[in-house]
């Protein structure tokens, strides 16, 4: 007898058990958790329906309720004015009766050198800049701010392109986000890559226009851009509030926090203290002296010395906690950040934790949930699994980002893709600009469950790898109509098994030399992947392609081959071309159905 029919048993026809509240999304984990049922039942009820998901993969509400109703259990109606209880997850049912607001979670999101640290530093009245490299943040923060009897929570996110992959875990950890915008600089790429992020976490902005005691300063640039983008501040007629400041001087910081008060008052965010504590893991780091270290915001619950944790595989007894002052506490609410001691390793930056009873229970299921990551394969998201999903009714909207070669046709494919959407599925454009995939696109599509299309433009190698990791797909297109016919059929829920352009790996040419009579070679490196026989080379020159087709010859020193890996040497011969030039990059790519 299994675990589903044996709770049927168990609750009987006078033991009705209590209708599940379920938000509007959550992870498999979590669902697992209201069930009170092991996630691998979940899991392989998921694959029965078509959907192969693990543990950690997030669904919708339609979604789930339909698997809760195969476990013979029953959902509670939607409340028509739900309140929002937390940042992730709501509270469970049976402790309701102590909710109590909770200070708001803020982060400061921007382009580099825009001010960020430094209006912390202001609203801190501490000194943070002068601890980071060049004045640069180099690691994700959290901080607590107390202020004429209002408490703010906020995560100082790092503002190089180089942690796009932390600024977008700050994004979805927040109640509100500041955009910090420099008036003498204006919106600069880092600024849109900020916007897309806010844009996808769905929460309130408020543009904090830095900078503005200085001479060449231009608040009106500054709303000109961000009406630009959509973006329509309150002066503008629209309903997000500017505030100019300088971060140096701190003139207009208190009208900021003022705002973001009156922000946190209408959200009404709410969290109960006394149950068991959960929230998200900030960041972990080794140190040498404290062993694994990591930084927890706690979400929900009361946080205590002593207390058992599970994060993700890694579980541990809290044997000592610091606030964000380094100050040794012995417990922390909602919406508290706070460093622990006393895990047995390192939890991934974004990682759910939950305190549970004892002991013997964290190590069962850390052990449980290690198994699984050994055991389970990660598919991601592609345009063929949304489609089934919205031809189920799952799915209501197709989240897209799209890299073009220039910003004109940047702008066509928009309004192509915005006039597919419809009264029963839409399309969520969270990027659309000029040039090639990048490693930040593919991570912003992996956090919001995204696919990726390029039009007429690259992939940059580091994208590809990154995408393979995570599971996201990359699609590449050459003709508008072939783009909007796939998205179409997959919002009709039509889409048929498609050729997936897979980049193998790529190499350098270093030397030209002949091979007999009028034959030319190239002597290549292979910098990623590997480059295999029965791929097709893609030449590229200047960031362009030059030349398609497949191999003809393909040599390590004398030996013919059938593939050459990462940094290794060999020659290769491209049917029908002979123009190589050192410095020429060669994609190896093959086609793959699915």
């Amino acid at each position: 007898m299994d675990q589903t029919q044996q709770k049927s048993l168990d609750a009987g026809p006078d033991n009705v058990p209590d209708p599940i509240k379920l938000p509007s999304s959550l992870t498999i984990q979590e669902l697992a958790g209201l069930m009170d049922i092991d996630p691998i039942d979940i899991i392989k009820q998921f694959m029965r329906a078509g959907f192969m998901l693990t543990v950690n993969e997030v669904v919708e509400r339609d979604m789930a309720e339909k698997i809760v109703q195969t476990f013979g259990l029953v959902v509670s109606e939607v409340e028509p004015a739900a309140q929002r209880t937390s940042i992730a997850h709501a509270p469970d049912k049976d402790d309701e009766e102590g909710i109590e607001l909770r200070p708001p979670v803020i982060t400061i999101l921007g382009h580099v050198d825009h001010g960020k640290t430094t209006l912390l530093d202001q609203i801190r009245k501490s000194n943070v800049v002068s601890l980071e490299a060049g004045g640069i943040t180099q690691h994700m923060g959290a901080y607590q701010v107390n202020s004429d009897g209002h408490t703010l929570t906020f995560l100082d996110t790092p503002g190089h392109a180089a942690f796009t992959a932390m600024r977008s875990r700050g994004a979805q950890v927040t109640d509100i986000a500041v955009l910090v915008v420099a008036a003498d600089d204006g919106i600069m790429p880092q600024t849109l890559e900020a916007i897309d992020h806010i844009r996808a976490a769905d929460v309130p902005m408020v543009v904090a226009v830095n900078k503005v005691d200085r001479a060449e300063a231009d608040p009106e640039k500054v709303k000109r851009q961000l009406a630009e983008q959509n973006l329509l501040v309150e002066d503008w007629g629209g309903d997000i509030i500017s505030v100019p400041l300088s971060a140096l001087t701190g003139e207009g910081v208190s009208d900021l926090l003022e705002n973001l008060y009156l922000i946190s008052e209408l959200e009404e965010l709410k969290a109960n203290p006394k149950q068991r504590a959960s929230g998200v893991t900030v960041e972990a780091q080794i140190d040498k002296s404290k062993g694994p270290v990591a930084t927890m915001l706690v979400q929900t619950g009361t946080l205590r010395l002593g207390d058992n944790v599970v994060a993700g595989a890694v579980h541990g007894r809290v044997k000592a906690m610091l606030n964000d002052r380094g100050k040794r506490i012995t417990e922390a609410g909602p919406s508290v950040p706070v460093e622990i001691l006393g895990l047995n390793g390192l939890p991934m930056a974004g990682e759910l934790f939950n305190v549970v009873k004892n002991e013997k229970t964290a190590k069962a299921i850390s052990q449980e949930r290690e198994r699984e990551q050994q055991s389970a394969t990660t598919l991601g998201v592609t345009l063929g699994e949304i489609s089934s999903r919205i031809e189920a009714g799952q799915v209501k909207a197709l989240n897209l980002i799209v890299k073009t070669d220039v910003q004109g046709t940047a702008e066509a494919v928009r309004t192509g893709l915005e006039g597919l959407s419809s009264e029963r599925t839409r399309i969520n454009l969270l990027r659309v600009a000029a040039g090639s995939v990048t490693e930040s696109d593919v991570l912003l599509a992996e956090a919001s469950g995204a696919i990726v299309i390029g039009f007429n433009t690259g992939t940059e190698p580091g994208a590809n790898s990154v995408g393979k990791q995570n599971g996201v797909e990359i699609r590449s297109y050459d003709v508008i109509y072939a783009l909007l016919d796939d998205v179409s059929k997959a919002l009709d829920g039509l889409l048929e098994p498609e050729e997936r352009d897979i980049l193998e790996g790529y190499g350098t040419v270093r030397a030209v030399f002949k091979v007999g009579g009028k034959i030319r070679a190239a002597g290549i490196y292979v910098n990623d992947g590997r480059i295999i026989r029965d791929a097709t080379i893609r030449i590229i020159r200047a960031k362009k392609t030059v030349f398609e087709g497949p191999i003809a010859s393909l040599k390590h020193f004398k030996d013919d081959v059938r593939e050459i890996a990462t940094g290794f040497e060999g020659g290769i011969v491209v049917e029908g071309f002979q123009d190589y030039q050192e410095g020429d990059v060669l994609e190896a790519h093959r086609i793959e159905i699915g």
